[in-house]
């Protein structure tokens, strides 16, 4: 397919999905770095071996992986032109979100508890390479939510429709890609050492 050919409206609409993936690409090269970094620090003697993540961040796995799958079904409703349904599942996705968001703070939370602290004497390697990747990754949580706001936003106003969903298929990839990443990213903290 040739890139250049097609109305304006097209060329933009391809225009803004490639921005999305060139940001998603550069997030994937960030991450990869952070991951780096904690696996080339875990060689040093007073790197902890034997941590657990907190309980809250298995919640909030669960809290992101249902909010895709709500995203997903607000997509659908969309697409079937069920305004009802699209906005129920669309203000679901912010509650978990949100909720999301909620639990990661209380593994902070959890973490403190254990002695642990990002910096200062109470502050340990391991412990701040967790705090600092999933404070990073809870950044790009709520600059997902910011976007979903948007994109609640304009259904309200009925921007959206079966045949132009352009900023809700933009949102829903991003959300879904900040969702794979904290999968990512919970799975390697759990089982690397």
């Amino acid at each position: 397919m040739d890139l250049t050919q097609g109305t304006l409206e097209e060329k933009n609409k391809r225009a803004k999905k490639m921005m999305l993936w060139f940001g998603i690409v550069s997030l994937i090269m960030s991450f990869g770095g952070l991951t780096s970094a904690f696996i080339v620090s875990s060689v040093r003697e007073d790197w902890l071996k034997d941590f657990m993540l907190p309980q809250a961040f298995t919640i909030s796995l669960i809290l992101i992986v249902s909010s895709s799958i709500t995203f997903i079904l607000a997509k659908r409703a969309l697409k079937s032109d069920n305004r009802n349904a699209t906005t129920i599942f669309l203000l679901i996705t912010l509650a978990l979100g949100i909720s999301f968001i909620a639990s990661q703070a209380i593994g902070f939370g959890e973490i403190m508890k254990e002695g642990y602290n990002f910096t200062g004497p109470t502050s340990n390697i391991t412990m701040s390479y967790i705090f600092l990747i999933a404070a990073v990754h809870i950044a790009h949580v709520i600059a997902g939510l910011i976007c979903l706001l948007v994109v609640i936003y304009n259904h309200f106003k009925q921007k959206y429709n079966a045949a132009e969903m352009l900023g809700l298929e933009l949102a829903a990839t991003f959300w879904h890609f900040i969702d794979i990443l904290w999968i990512y990213l919970f799975f390697f903290l759990y089982f690397f050492r």
